[in-house]
């Protein structure tokens, strides 16, 4: 069961340790490029400010963003800005978050994500938690997959498992850590069934489309080609 009052405490904690590698840069490296394509540092601290207001219109019962362009042009308005600015606009967001995650509120209700995908509002702290802590690791400054919490990394490869369960393009697979871990994702694929086996960091890399799989082994066929998230 989704604990938010855990996951509000833990993703403090995660948003404490991004601000403090963002701080750690000058403008210099801020505009050089991330570890996503086509995005510098900033396009990521952007994004994440971003993001963090549009987790409080969900919480709000508004749309996550106004219409589809709105999430990619705010960004690329956003990304030119001086890191202080970025600084100051990811606290300022931060707290927003917070502030509206402290409400009382029926944590149980159903809320609209973007794309229409719905979930339950007891699960928008660990899916901001997610933005923070695997965009952190997009900065390329030094905290690696392997840094993360295992809890975390434990959960997020629930998510998204879960997130692939079914999907007609990804083949029956099972996704097993060495240490002994155990899931299972994917849909009616041809291929199937799969299994892939690696550490649990080396896994969510691949589920999360930030390594290519190729520490991995995998038993009965190739490596499955996963769809963007």
């Amino acid at each position: 069961m989704t604990d938010h009052a855990l996951d509000l405490a833990a993703l403090r904690e995660a948003t404490d340790r991004f601000l403090g590698a963002a701080a750690a840069m000058d403008d210099l490296a801020a505009a050089a490029p991330s570890r996503l394509p086509g995005w510098s540092r900033r396009h990521v601290l952007a994004h994440l400010s971003r993001n963090a207001d549009a987790l409080v219109n969900v919480l709000q019962g508004r749309p996550m963003y106004a219409d589809s362009e709105t999430r990619e042009r705010d960004i690329e308005r956003d990304a030119p800005r001086p890191l202080a600015e970025h600084l100051a606009d990811l606290r300022g967001s931060a707290a927003r978050f917070e502030a509206a995650a402290a409400v009382p509120a029926d944590w149980s209700r159903t809320v609209t994500m973007r794309n229409g995908v719905t979930d339950s509002a007891s699960r928008v702290p660990f899916r901001r938690r997610i933005e923070v802590e695997l965009h952190h690791v997009d900065l390329g400054v030094g905290y690696e997959l392997e840094d993360l919490p295992d809890e975390f990394v434990t959960r997020e490869i629930d998510f998204l498992a879960e997130r692939f369960a079914g999907h007609p393009d990804v083949p029956s697979t099972g996704v097993a850590a060495d240490d002994g871990r155990f899931w299972t994702t994917g849909g009616d694929a041809e291929g199937g069934p799969v299994v892939v086996r690696g550490t649990a960091p080396e896994l969510l890399g691949w589920l999360a489309g930030r390594r290519d799989g190729s520490a991995l082994k995998t038993e009965g066929g190739p490596l499955p080609a996963l769809p963007p998230l």
